[in-house]
């Protein structure tokens, strides 16, 4: 009798790419927060907070899509270093001004280095583990990466209170950086990456209607992540600090609940109690003087936004073939950059004319908007599913 070795997940160049990866997104979440405090604290205000962040994404929802054509010539080691390299090493640029120009500057170099690095490190995880555990490889690498996202944000806000900004940069710029000892020792391989359609070609209404609304909730993840510390008042900014820790916590909750739920009984239905929850969520936050309404907001909020994570990803990859699940991951991602650098700069426009309170209104009012193409996304999955039930029940009866 033989047996078969099982291949373990935690190989060297896996650990060595965890390492990398905790560093790059540290750096990342970090400063997610603190810069647009740094920024606002200008003469630019609200409108300079917002074009940092949505330079920042700008630049990497563009090199994301370009990101496969460098790994296809360069490798990854290569392409890992530089996207590590562009994150982090600007960081500590900042120290010289708070001005609009080198902020937005720093963000759209920092942005780029960004997109290359997520694309690299989710790819050169599938080629690093076993095929036969890839799935439960991603599963360890989404928690990896989950930590720097849940304590990042609350941490850059907490540390803009109680140090400086200098030490900050410089910090967040070493953390980043130290990711690079580990790329040398990674292989020397090159992605093998396919032709494909172009991601925004000819898309559908099977694949618009979960884009867009997956672009709306990500637009307010983008308002929260850079407004909400700036929106409460400096004696509130731990207020701020303990509501983006209980939103980015409550996330991969959801997503993970979601998930179950979705396989149990199908992603579609739990498409508009995600949109409501975030919507309701985030309708709170207008009342800024309350911490029981902020609190109850991001925890609303949380939670609809990680299930919506979760169930608009299954139905992109529900809605195309095998062939095409690069292009369905990559409409996500795009959607997702997209939303946050969108409620980033709007938003900051918007609350610079109106103020907060308005520019939270009008946010949940877009994700209201959103429960739309949600129900005739419902409708026509129940519509699609009756279809099926009808021609296999006329094929039953023409077999018999």
């Amino acid at each position: 009798m033989t047996t078969t070795q099982v291949q373990p997940i935690l190989n060297r160049p896996m650990v060595l790419l965890l390492l990398a990866s905790f560093g790059g997104l540290t750096n990342f979440f970090l400063l997610l927060s603190v810069v647009p405090l740094y920024a606002g604290g200008s003469d630019a205000g609200d409108v300079g907070a917002g074009l940092a962040t949505g330079a920042m994404m700008l630049s990497t929802v563009l090199l994301e899509l370009a990101a496969p054509k460098l790994l296809a010539r360069l490798g990854y080691r290569a392409v890992l270093a530089l996207g590590l390299l562009l994150l982090a090493a600007p960081s500590l640029l900042l120290i010289l001004s708070p001005a609009m120009e080198l902020v937005v500057a720093v963000s759209l170099v920092r942005g780029a280095g960004f997109g290359i690095f997520v694309v690299t490190g989710g790819a050169l995880v599938a080629e690093l583990v076993p095929a036969e555990r890839r799935g439960e490889g991603l599963g360890l690498y989404g928690v990896v990466c989950a930590i720097p996202a849940i304590l990042g944000l609350p941490a850059g806000v907490w540390l803009s209170d109680h140090v400086a900004f200098s030490t900050i940069f410089t910090v967040t710029t070493v953390i980043g950086l130290v990711g690079l000892l580990a790329v040398p020792l990674l292989p020397p391989q090159t992605a093998r990456v396919e032709e494909e359609h172009r991601v925004l070609r000819g898309m559908t209404g099977a694949l618009a209607r979960p884009t867009l609304i997956f672009t709306a909730l990500a637009v307010a993840s983008g308002v929260f992540a850079t407004f909400l510390p700036l929106a409460v008042s400096a004696e509130s900014r731990r207020l701020a600090a303990l509501a983006l820790l209980v939103q980015s916590g409550l996330v991969p909750l959801a997503r993970w609940a979601a998930g179950w739920i979705a396989d149990r009984h199908g992603a579609a239905r739990l498409l508009i109690p995600a949109v409501l929850s975030a919507a309701m969520g985030t309708f709170c936050v207008v009342w800024l003087d309350s911490p029981l309404a902020v609190i109850a907001g991001m925890v609303l909020f949380g939670i609809g936004f990680g299930a919506g994570q979760n169930v608009t990803m299954v139905m992109l990859f529900e809605r195309v073939k095998e062939s095409e699940f690069g292009r369905a991951s990559a409409l996500w991602n795009f959607a997702y950059d997209a939303g946050l650098g969108i409620g980033a700069v709007g938003f900051g426009f918007v609350a610079d004319l109106l103020g907060y309170p308005v520019g939270f209104a009008l946010t949940a009012a877009v994700l209201l908007i959103a429960i739309a193409p949600a129900v005739r996304d419902r409708r026509h999955a129940q519509s699609s599913a009756d279809n099926c039930a009808t021609q296999e029940k006329d094929t039953q009866v023409r077999t018999a």
